[in-house]
């Protein structure tokens, strides 16, 4: 069939931003109780709360939410939040589950096959102090030394500064006791680390494992691995750490069948599995081996408390997540190092849990939404068990993505996934070339899947490409290719994103007069910077800024929450040594170099890129006659997850573009752009 002939950015699609925000988000924390499956699931059009979901055992019935609206299965703790919810299977009267719910942060037991029986809460309600207490982490100890607890992380705040707050390990009754009576809270640790994982019980249950790190490290800058006895009356003694330090970070830690800890260290440059043998240790000997060593990244960051790329399996095998650039599901037998990945048609999974022989993931690939598969390691079968990808439009609008490496500064490797124009009834007169809109990620310490993003093929299937770039600091590349960062926040990140465009430029692949910048949270800061740098002047015909650091000097005081209050002393330098550096490379003080037209995105309720740095900057912009939009969402904090927040912003987005590429659409509001 001859394809119509019209302008890039004017074709017509079936992607329209309600699609879009419909499949924003994905399957999170997935577990097993038993036989079960569990996870939590974005739920856009009820306010953006996250269900949770349960899987029949045996993985051939339907998946059911188990809690209706408002129940909102989240935490806050670290802001970022953590591992909502734990289970246990009983052998009368089906699981019992504990959860967080976003609204009061209590943890809460539920039953779900007790008829008549609703949610009842365990933790007690917030004092006055803004943020109160927050629990994540869970593990149901059925039958520990004090009686059946929760053992869990405990977020407390101490004063009404983002900062005034401890961590530690804790104790929580099952019987509800604590709900009016927060005394009968046992804290298993004192607040000596500021920032500590749950723990996790050994074969037995007579030894616990932890994660800690304290400011300025990040996770993925340096962690411990700390364990300690537990006592008979359900304390812990003989606290230490085994492993890690300030310049290793262990992303994960678990107990092998055996009783020796399993680590995911990237003590080699990479994230890599390691088994420690804690009796070897406390001899002297070093009591550690390498597993699989691989210039490969066996873990990512841990931006939420709980986070797994690893799960031990019956009889010595271990489940692993592993790749460079991106992230494979496979079995690894300790004992020989040798790997065997699952088959089928994803190449990105994330989560991982196991009943039996049985491995489940969450997966997506190039042409498909984020699915539950089921690996069966007997027989290397794999299959869909839920949350099956449908596809809403013809799948001949997907984007056909391809990963490429670009050359940076100093000839330096750039990571990044191109995402050209593609509709299959249109294509642009001859010798037209397309606008290309460059993404940058959020993080920064992160990294830019390769999956299936109907956000993407809304803009592609429209004529209007897309590269993602895995600048560097991105994970998935390994710990030099993270450190490239280190004290290089605003030069590294954006030198790499302008020339990955500039290269698409230069090869004829993009029109060099209508290139944009996106991105949001680290990406806000990295497209506002992009803006304002001499490293990207004049390249950028306009870019879209989503709850952004504006101002690093307020956001390295009393601008944003506890996790990352002191993030920037690796990402810029100390404060104290480099004040000058804070001002210069913020875009808030770089304003007057701003002469492309931008969208400004805000959260009202944001509390780690609050909407004070966006307020202050467009003041600076205010009346110097640059055409800029700056729409605010109430109720939204850091990332969008209503469907209302998703369209407004992606029409706006795409009507910004329209205007200043000089494009006609007629199919979205125009967006009012300032002066």
């Amino acid at each position: 069939m001859a394809k119509t002939t019209a302008p890039y950015g004017s074709w017509p699609s079936p992607v329209d931003a309600a699609l879009v925000a419909s499949h924003d988000g994905k399957p999170e924390y997935l577990g097993s109780v038993g036989e079960e499956i569990w996870w939590t699931e974005p739920r856009p059009a009820e306010g953006g709360r996250r269900a949770l979901m349960r899987l029949p055992a045996g993985g051939d019935g339907e998946a059911e939410s188990v809690l209706p609206a408002p129940w909102n299965v989240r935490n806050r703790v670290i802001e970022y939040g953590g591992l909502p919810w734990a289970g246990t299977p009983r052998a009368e009267g089906g699981p019992l589950i504990v959860f967080t719910h976003f609204a009061d942060q209590r943890l809460y037991a539920y039953e779900p096959d007790a008829p008549g029986q609703g949610p009842r809460p365990l933790t007690p309600v917030a004092e006055v102090i803004a943020g109160g207490l927050r629990w994540c982490d869970p593990v149901i100890v059925p039958d520990g030394p004090a009686g059946p607890e929760v053992w869990c992380v405990l977020e407390e705040f101490t004063g009404e500064a983002p900062t005034d707050l401890r961590r530690v390990l804790a104790a929580v009754p099952l019987d509800g006791s604590a709900a009016e009576d927060g005394t009968r809270v046992r804290e298993l640790t004192d607040d000596a680390r500021r920032f500590v994982t749950g723990p996790r019980l050994s074969p037995g249950g007579r030894r616990a494992a932890w994660l800690a790190w304290d400011h300025p490290a990040m996770p993925w800058d340096g962690t411990q691995v700390m364990t300690a006895r537990v006592t008979a009356a359900g304390g812990f003694e003989d606290v230490h750490a085994v492993a890690g330090g300030p310049e290793e970070s262990v992303a994960q830690v678990e107990w092998a069948p055996d009783g020796s800890l399993l680590l995911c260290t990237d003590a080699s440059g990479w994230w890599n599995l390691r088994r420690l043998h804690l009796e070897a240790s406390a001899s002297g000997s070093d009591g550690s081996s390498e597993l699989c060593p691989r210039e490969e990244e066996f873990a990512a960051g841990l931006w939420r408390i709980g986070q797994k790329w690893f799960q031990p399996l019956e009889g010595g095998l271990i489940a692993v997540l592993h790749g460079r650039g991106s992230m494979r599901l496979g079995v690894l037998d300790p004992e020989t190092g040798e790997l065997a990945d699952a088959t089928g048609p994803w190449t990105e999974w994330s989560g991982v849990a196991a009943v039996g022989s049985r491995v489940f993931g969450v997966a997506a690939g190039p042409h498909s939404s984020h699915e539950i598969v089921e690996v069966d390691t007997r027989t290397g079968h794999s299959r869909v068990v839920a949350a099956h990808h449908k596809d809403a439009v013809d799948p001949a609008f997907y984007p056909q993505p391809l990963a490429r490496t670009f050359t940076g500064p100093d000839g330096r490797d750039v990571h990044a996934q191109v995402y050209p124009p593609h509709h299959p009834g249109y294509e642009a007169p001859e010798g037209e070339l397309p606008p290309y809109a460059v993404w940058v990620h959020g993080g920064p310490t992160s990294r830019a899947p390769l999956v299936l993003d109907l956000e993407i093929a809304y803009f592609t299937s429209r004529g209007i490409g897309v590269v993602e770039v895995n600048y560097g600091g991105s994970t998935g590349y390994g710990r030099a290719y993270r450190n490239r960062l280190r004290e290089q926040w605003g030069v590294v990140d954006v030198e790499d994103c302008a020339a990955v465009a500039r290269q698409l430029a230069a090869e004829g692949e993009a029109d060099p007069r209508r290139l944009a910048v996106r991105g949001g949270s680290a990406g806000g800061w990295t497209s506002a910077a992009s803006l304002t740098s001499p490293a990207a002047e004049g390249l950028y015909a306009c870019g879209t800024i989503s709850y952004p650091i504006l101002d690093l000097t307020g956001w390295a005081t009393d601008e944003t929450h506890d996790f990352e209050s002191r993030y920037l002393e690796s990402l810029v330098g100390p404060l104290e040594r480099v004040p000058d550096r804070y001002r210069e490379r913020s875009p808030l003080h770089r304003a007057d170099r701003i002469t492309a037209p931008f969208l400004l995105l805000q959260g009202l309720d944001d509390v780690i890129c609050p909407p004070a740095q966006c307020e202050r900057f467009v003041a600076h912009i205010d009346g110097r006659g640059i055409p800029y939009a700056y729409l605010t969402f109430a109720g939204e904090g850091h990332g969008f997850r209503r469907a209302e927040t998703i369209i407004r912003a992606v029409e706006a987005e795409l009507s910004l573009y329209a205007q200043t590429f000089g494009i006609d659409r007629d199919d979205v509001p125009q967006l009012e752009l300032n002066r």
